[in-house]
């Protein structure tokens, strides 16, 4: 089973959109019983609310079902459990590497637009306090880098089949 974490700030709009997202496209490709997927903020102040509603909207017209309840990144569990921890913007990633004072995960930290078709696209805006624009955009760029990131995950599922 490979496990992926996406994080966001506040654990509301961007990574449990990418959370929703991931879990429709590993049911869709047929890898649901290979990868499990969750979300997390680097900041509690949500905790244990529903997605944003203009998020849950949103993705709701892409067939995309956010049903996470917000909580913190947990460096003692998080870090050891996940394969894959795929930030949303530099600062989620930057404070990531700071609470892994012994390098313990480093490694499995990336930037969801790592696995962008547009390497122009750096970060996934916070859409929090813009239109539905932005909601949109964030949810193109996530499509996108989920679409990519599925298919260099499946070459990892591929490999371990093959052993």
């Amino acid at each position: 089973m490979i496990k992926v974490l996406f994080v966001c700030t506040g654990n509301i709009c961007r990574s449990p959109a990418a959370e929703g997202i991931m879990k429709k496209k590993i049911i869709d490709s047929g890898l649901k019983k290979y990868v499990e997927v969750d979300s997390a903020g680097t900041i509690g102040y949500h905790t244990d609310e529903q997605p944003d509603e203009r998020m849950q909207i949103h993705a709701l017209k892409r067939g995309y079902k956010l049903e996470h309840l917000a909580r913190k990144f947990n460096p003692n569990t998080d870090g050891g459990y996940f394969d894959y921890i795929l930030t949303m913007d530099e600062n989620n990633y930057t404070a990531l590497i700071r609470l892994d004072a012994n390098n313990k995960y480093k490694d499995k930290i990336f930037r969801t637009t790592d696995f962008s078709s547009d390497k122009k696209i750096r970060e996934v805006p916070d859409p929090y306090y813009g239109t539905g624009e932005g909601f949109e955009k964030v949810l193109d760029i996530l499509e996108d880098s989920i679409d990519n990131f599925i298919i260099y995950i499946r070459k990892e599922i591929e490999k371990r089949d093959n052993k």
